[in-house]
C-alpha cells in the first residue's frame, strides 16, 4: 500500500496565488488518487500546523478525504533524526511518520515543489513546478509513478 505525502502550496495551487485559487489543482490529484485505490495520503504541508486534520480533510472530496490518514510531525518535535536527513526537513518528517506507523518498508512518494526539503536525487520525490501546481500532464506522470511503486 503506497503512501503519498502531500504538500499544498505550489502543488494543489500555484505558490503565492490569491486565496480564490487555493486548491484549484485538487481535482487533478483526486483523479490520480482514485485510480490507485490502495494509496493513502499523509499531509506534509505547513497548513497542518494551522489547521486540524479534520479541517484539512474538509477540503477534499468525501471519498478522497477518507484516505487522508494523517499529518507528518514537525521537524522540531523529532528526536533521533538520522544524520543524512538532518538538513532535509520534509524528508526527515516523512521518514519519521513512516517509522512511527510501521511503514518504513513500504513504498512512498512525496509530491512537493521544494526540492531542497529532500536529499538530492531523492527517488521518492515527485517534483512539481510551484508556479503552476499539479497540472494534468504532471497528474498523468504522478499516476504512472504511483502505479510503479
Amino acid at each position: 500500500m503506497p503512501t503519498l505525502f502531500l504538500d499544498f502550496d505550489g502543488v494543489l495551487h500555484p505558490e503565492f496565488c490569491h486565496e480564490s485559487r487555493h486548491f484549484c489543482c485538487l481535482p487533478v490529484l483526486e483523479e490520480v488518487v482514485r485510480q490507485v485505490p490502495d494509496c493513502e495520503l499523509v499531509i506534509t504541508s505547513t497548513w497542518r500546523l494551522q489547521q486540524s486534520l479534520g479541517r484539512i480533510r474538509e477540503r477534499f472530496s468525501r471519498d478522497v478525504a477518507a484516505r487522508v490518514i494523517g499529518c507528518t510531525p514537525k521537524i522540531g518535535d523529532l528526536v533521533d533524526v538520522p544524520q543524512p536527513l538532518v538538513s532535509y526537513e520534509r524528508e526527515a518528517e516523512c521518514h519519521a511518520w513512516l517509522r512511527a506507523h510501521d511503514r518504513a518498508y513500504l513504498p512512498w512518494l512525496a509530491v512537493d515543489d521544494r526540492p531542497w526539503l529532500y536529499r538530492p536525487f531523492c527517488r521518492s520525490l515527485f517534483l512539481v513546478e510551484g508556479k503552476t501546481g499539479l497540472t494534468s500532464l504532471l497528474g498523468a506522470q504522478l499516476l504512472s509513478r504511483l502505479r510503479n511503486l
